[in-house]
């Protein structure tokens, strides 16, 4: 007797439910509130008119390719050196995240050498950097060698040859600056100043909430990095910014949607504060973007202008009669952290479960195809020769949904970190991915359901499994099955969509 549709719908909604459960209520949960207002914010002065003067940059420079050796391999830059009398200011570009090629930092190395600046831009390492490591101790080395043969070169002054970083920069700058005095000041600009864990999960939500995402996509997103085992996700900036004792200029675009620049302003003003210096300069530019640009196009207003002034006007320009100046930044949500991942949803137990699931899948087709191969040479039953086909369709079916979903979750992460990377993307497209990851989701467990059902109503019927059979049916299911587990925790089921 086979299950009517009445029976196989109340089963699924028993099942979906039972899921959906297990979604609210294990942990880690992410809901990061919003952000309490601070008067020092409300409340910030415009920027000095003398920082943001004219600047003439229109000097000859002498262009030059240098490489230098480091741990483990020769770092290779461009070298631009101010043909003007006299000893110039020095500055190190440090790059952010990816592979930091020198060539992004042409339009700013060039401006300020014709300024009267000697500038250094490098190609960021390729040993010892990479998606799931990086060392900022070893990219505070390579930083270091550059800030070191810079003060050798003849028409520079050594004492005000400094560091300029943006982005993942902002973690590697402050240890270079916190383990020698060879660096004579530092350029923060977007710098994080939390851990590279709060910071991605603040950009991504940011860029979910201005997408019009659904919330369960951010909690798949957050779960997923909860799960991750990357070391530097939770680098600690605090210690080496409170290391500094040098100058430090801290620059942020207030439209930046990668970075908490509040928070990211307060960590540097209190690491400031506890260790002494009171040579710090913080400015907020209006309009400008995580590269200090105005959606992508020129640099904001003042940047470029604030950068060679303060530089070109070291010591003095050090100690400035305001510390925090410029546009108004506003900052909606705090940047939580994401809570580290239990045991059984961690990296290792998800590798885990997916290589089961995809075991099982494999197992069932190839014992499919040799109980058809050993059906040639014998007379089939009357039971495999009708029950078992349907079943068999069935399990295929299921291995075809499994491994669709497996490719649509993990193309879904992709396609919303490469939107929050670039700062773009189109809300359809998100609802359109989050929406085939439900869908299949929902197939998959209809399927599982139905599969059973199948299995229960062939073998009250007569038909007695073989041992292929067995392997067949138990590595289908029990794939779908884990993965159906999976989805759960990953919030795949649960309410509302």
């Amino acid at each position: 007797m086979r299950a009517g549709r009445g029976t196989l719908g109340v089963a699924a909604g028993l099942v979906l439910v039972a899921l959906a459960t297990v979604g609210y209520a294990l942990p880690p949960a992410f809901d990061p509130p919003p952000l309490k207002g601070d008067e020092a914010f409300r409340s910030i002065v415009p920027q000095p008119a003398h920082e943001v003067r004219p600047v003439v940059a229109s000097g000859p420079v002498r262009t030059a390719e240098v490489s230098i050796p480091a741990q483990r391999q020769w770092l290779h830059g461009t070298v631009r050196l101010p043909m003007t009398q006299g000893d110039r200011p020095g500055m190190v570009f440090v790059s952010g995240s990816g592979n930091g090629s020198r060539d992004e930092f042409t339009p700013q190395a060039e401006f300020l050498a014709r300024a009267g600046v000697a500038t250094v831009a490098f190609d960021k390492r390729t040993d010892g950097y990479s998606f799931r490591e990086r060392d900022f101790a070893l990219l505070a080395d390579d930083a270091l060698r550059w800030v070191r043969w810079l003060r050798t070169q003849p028409g520079v002054d050594a004492a005000r040859v400094g560091l300029w970083g943006v982005s993942e920069g902002g973690w590697v700058v402050p240890i270079a600056a916190a383990e020698s005095g060879d660096v004579g000041f530092v350029v923060l600009v977007s710098s994080p100043n939390v851990s590279p864990l709060r910071q991605v999960a603040w950009a991504l939500n940011e860029q979910l909430l201005r997408l019009h995402a659904p919330v369960g996509a951010r909690d798949l997103l957050t779960r997923a990095m909860g799960g991750v085992g990357f070391n530097f996700l939770r680098h600690d900036a605090m210690p080496a910014l409170r290391g500094m004792r040098q100058p430090v200029l801290a620059l942020y675009g207030t439209t930046d949607p990668s970075i908490p620049f509040v928070e990211s302003t307060r960590a540097l003003t209190t690491a400031m504060r506890e260790s002494g210096n009171e040579r710090y300069t913080i400015r907020f530019m209006d309009k400008g973007d995580h590269a200090l640009r105005v959606g992508g196009g020129p640099f904001t207003r003042g940047y470029q202008e604030t950068l060679a002034n303060w530089i070109k006007g070291l010591p003095g320009t050090g100690r400035p009669a305001v510390h925090m100046a410029g546009a108004t930044p506003v900052q909606r949500f705090e940047a939580s952290d994401v809570p580290v991942a239990p045991w059984y949803a961690g990296g290792t137990m998800l590798g885990l479960t997916i290589c089961l699931a995809v075991v099982g899948y494999v197992a069932g087709p190839v014992a499919s195809i040799l109980i058809r191969l050993r059906g040639r040479n014998r007379v089939l039953v009357r039971a495999d020769a009708v029950l078992w086909p349907p079943i068999r369709s069935r399990l295929y079916r299921m291995v075809w949904t499994g491994l669709a979903l497996l490719v649509s979750v993990v193309g879904f992460i992709g396609l919303l970190v490469s939107f929050s990377i670039n700062q773009a993307g189109a809300w359809p497209a998100v609802l359109a991915g989050w929406l085939t990851v439900r869908a299949l989701a929902v197939l998959m467990l209809l399927q599982e359901v139905t599969a059973v059902a199948a299995v229960v109503a062939a073998v009250r019927e007569g038909f007695q499994p073989s041992r292929w059979q067995h392997v067949a049916m138990a590595g289908v299911v029990g794939g779908s099955g884990l993965l159906m587990v999976a989805a759960a925790y990953y919030g795949l089921f649960s309410f509302p969509w």
